[in-house]
């Protein structure tokens, strides 16, 4: 089955971010999203799951390993399991993004804040 936005799973989560499902096993899971300027997620970690982010449109800015770094469109990075990490948009236009997570981050999330 062929499948986009307008046929995947939806839900909102954050402030005002969504997030499209568009595969779900318990191998992989991959989902788009998109955050309004000024958002950010909590920070987290994930005891087994690997996640890679890949910036689709606007710069999206990473805080993990104590670190910050900025990501454009068209680039990605990959944030490994038990990496303390969130993402923020700390710019003025939308930001959208997959994020790519192996194994699915179901029941495999830690917040912290």
């Amino acid at each position: 089955m062929i499948v986009d936005k307008q046929n995947a799973s939806h839900y909102l989560w954050g402030d005002n971010c969504d997030s499209w499902v568009l595969a779900d096993t318990e191998g992989l899971s991959v989902k788009q999203e998109s955050m309004p300027s000024g958002t950010k997620e909590k920070l987290h970690f994930h005891n087994h799951a690997q996640q890679f982010f890949f910036i689709l449109k606007g710069t999206a800015t990473f805080y993990h390993r104590e670190k910050t770094e900025i990501v454009n469109a068209n680039q990605g990075l990959l944030i490994e399991a038990k990496t303390q990490h969130y993402i923020a948009n700390e710019n003025q236009e939308q930001l959208d993004f997959l994020v790519i997570s192996q194994p699915s981050t179901n029941n495999d999330r830690i917040t912290i804040e």
